[in-house]
């Protein structure tokens, strides 16, 4: 059995730790993705930014164990584990159904902990309150390696890698179902402002329903929109990391 500070390991992946950073950014991977994809973010950001990135069980070194069946059990994983990293202001980053979480994951701690984030970044995905009939969870593995190959996110030669891709579909598949069987419960809108990012040719996801994110905050809400499809984010790191270094207050001289 894992140690309370073995289990946090699991989760969280500090590829850079900066101890004299102002905020804290955790990132939340899409569906099917780890967190290794936001290493590029944890390089290039400045020492004001201390990134955590969050790695779902299922995948990569946590292959052995089940996945997160629902974003609610995800969510109330994932809050205890951010507690302690709470001494800092919290920005969440979360890219398609990692957007999702990182809403379910801010109601949590302003709800239960009394944490309100610094700000809540949707990225590529429709509001919570935005429902979609999908079913792509249903698919044969050939579907559901098409959807991944229509979406841009995976290089192809893994796609190509029959193996690899045999290892990796469960944790894909699950987290499609829990994505497409996400049901948003009607509750108090968030007191953290909420920036929603989209690709113009995003399939996943309409202009209205990304905008419609303003629903979801109190406070105050940015809607920016990218040239590209359901990865667009890869195509503009430089200005989606010029978004995030910008969230660190601005330090006195001394």
């Amino acid at each position: 059995m894992s140690t309370p500070a073995e289990h946090d390991r699991l989760w969280i992946r500090r590829y850079h730790p900066r101890p004299d950073a102002a905020i804290r950014l955790v990132c939340l991977p899409h569906a099917g993705g780890s967190a290794s994809f936001y290493h590029p973010v944890s390089a290039n950001l400045p020492a004001s930014v201390d990134v955590l990135a969050v790695q779902y069980p299922g995948r990569q070194d946590r292959r052995n164990e089940p996945c997160a069946a629902t974003i609610g059990e995800l969510a109330d994983a994932v809050v205890p584990v951010l507690l302690p990293y709470t001494d800092l202001p919290l920005v969440l980053f979360g890219h398609s159904m990692g957007a999702t979480l990182g809403f379910e994951v801010a109601r949590r701690l302003e709800r239960d902990h009394g944490v309100v984030p610094h700000a809540l970044f949707a990225s590529a995905r429709r509001a919570p309150s935005c429902a979609r009939d999908e079913t792509v969870h249903l698919r044969d593995d050939d579907g559901l390696v098409a959807e991944m190959r229509e979406l841009s996110g995976t290089d192809a030669a893994i796609l190509d890698d029959v193996e690899l891709i045999r290892m990796a579909l469960p944790a894909i598949r699950a987290d499609y179902r829990a994505a497409e069987t996400y049901v948003y419960e009607p509750g108090p809108a968030l007191s953290c402002p909420v920036w929603s990012l989209v690709g113009d040719a995003d399939p996943k996801v309409t202009l209205d329903e990304a905008r419609a994110w303003s629903r979801h905050t109190d406070a105050a809400f940015e809607f920016r929109v990218f040239k590209g499809g359901h990865f667009y984010l890869t195509s503009h790191q430089d200005e989606i990391l010029g978004l995030l270094a910008a969230q660190a207050p601005a330090r006195s001289p001394r």
